[in-house]
């Protein structure tokens, strides 16, 4: 959809929304997928990030780190795997679908309130807490994809990681995790549910 008065759900994770609220994504704004992935720093308590620790710990014997550094290690590669995704969806997107929502400058919905209701369901399991589900109403553009179909968080090469992000591009087609991405100017019209 381009360009049309459109009705969504969105669930509120981090910030609570207010009725009339008015979101409106132009090019230069960032959301908070973006500030999560591409900012902030990880070190451990004597200051020091992800390969100063790798460099102080690494023997001919191996790694062996402790439980912090470890910490740092493991949060700093699934941020960065994560990121390298995000880079790499962004990048065929901006090749071969630019008239599409970005998905580092928008914000994410479902079209019904069943959807929105499993995308509640979801972020449970992760433990990431759910504040409400508002409805929407959306004058810009959107686009659909399948977020099972992202590339994947894992070692596979970036060609095959490439291949993952334009299948994504494509739209939803199974509707295993169907996400929608919506830009523009946003009003939040009803508080659905509060948690």
């Amino acid at each position: 959809m381009k360009g049309h008065n459109f009705i969504v759900y969105h669930v509120v994770t981090r910030k609570e929304m207010k009725l009339g609220q008015i979101i409106d994504f132009n090019q230069n704004q960032y959301n908070t997928l973006y500030h999560f992935f591409f900012e902030g720093d990880l070190f451990n308590s004597n200051g020091e990030d992800f390969f100063q620790i790798l460099h102080r710990h690494h023997t001919k014997e191996g790694l062996n780190l402790n439980p912090e550094d470890a910490d740092v290690a493991i949060k700093y590669a699934g941020k960065t795997i994560r990121a390298i995704r995000e880079m790499i969806v962004e990048m065929v997107r901006l090749q071969e679908y630019p008239e599409y929502p970005s998905r580092l400058s928008c914000l994410y919905a479902a079209k019904t309130y069943e959807e929105a209701l499993k995308w509640k369901e979801l972020f449970a399991f992760y433990k990431r807490k759910v504040l409400q589900i508002v409805k929407l109403k959306v004058s810009g553009n959107c686009f659909e994809g399948d977020g099972n179909v992202l590339p994947k968080e894992d070692g596979a090469p970036f060609s095959k990681k490439f291949e993952q992000a334009r299948e994504y591009w494509k739209g939803n087609v199974h509707n295993e995790l169907p996400e929608l991405l919506i830009n523009r100017r946003i009003e939040v019209v009803e508080i659905v549910d509060e948690f």
